[in-house]
């Protein structure tokens, strides 16, 4: 293979890779998303990177590829250069494009990125009000704050008993998208009666 060949064909296989990068992301193909990595959550994993992002990914390689193979026709048709140093030069080019393309990535694309913890979206133990009235039974609305956002939430009263709107909730068990809830005061106050009966416990054992 002619060298004007190599560079020609690096480039060609850039390009392809860059077109397969976003129709992947953007369209979510199925194989190429699992295999390729190319969502943000999987280029938030990987070696490296100041924000947690993958230095080894289909992007950098496309982007290392089309500028190798870029620079080195160019040089090889427009300079006297020996194939050799026509590689020498083109290899750090490949590499300047593909830092360009990661710096992009990791602090424009994935710089509010970070890897989503379950904890996070745990209902139990959050604090709402009810915006639609329990009835004794039923099934009624809390509005509560999650991830810096207001969000709507199906509740059901853990006792059964009637809630009315406006009430202070908290969540004490989350269930098939239902979370079953207990008034704020009634919380506070069965809280007080735990403790107090532990309490009673300790000096029992002590005495």
């Amino acid at each position: 293979m002619a060298s004007p060949d190599v560079f020609v064909l690096c480039l060609a296989v850039g390009f392809v890779l860059s077109v397969l990068s976003l129709l992947a992301g953007g369209l979510h193909l199925p194989h190429l998303h699992l295999h390729l990595h190319l969502n943000s959550g999987h280029l938030a994993k990987g070696v490296g990177g100041p924000r947690g992002g993958s230095m080894f990914n289909l992007f950098t390689i496309a982007a290392f590829l089309m500028w190798f193979g870029g620079s080195g026709y160019l040089l090889d048709r427009l300079t006297p250069w020996v194939f050799l140093v026509v590689v020498a030069v083109a290899v750090p080019l490949g590499l300047i494009g593909a830092a360009i393309v990661y710096w992009f990535m990791s602090h424009v694309l994935l710089a509010n990125d970070r890897p989503l913890d379950p904890l996070d979206y745990d209902m139990t133990g959050s604090f709402g009000k009810i915006v639609s009235p329990l009835r004794p039974g039923g099934t009624g609305e809390m509005i509560c704050a999650q991830q810096g956002r207001r969000i709507g939430v199906p509740v059901r009263s853990e006792t059964g008993a009637p809630i009315d709107s406006g009430t202070e909730v908290v969540v004490t068990r989350y269930e098939s998208g239902i979370a079953y809830v207990r008034g704020w005061d009634e919380f506070e106050s069965l809280s007080s009666e735990q403790k107090e009966g532990s309490s009673s416990e300790q000096k029992e054992e002590q005495l």
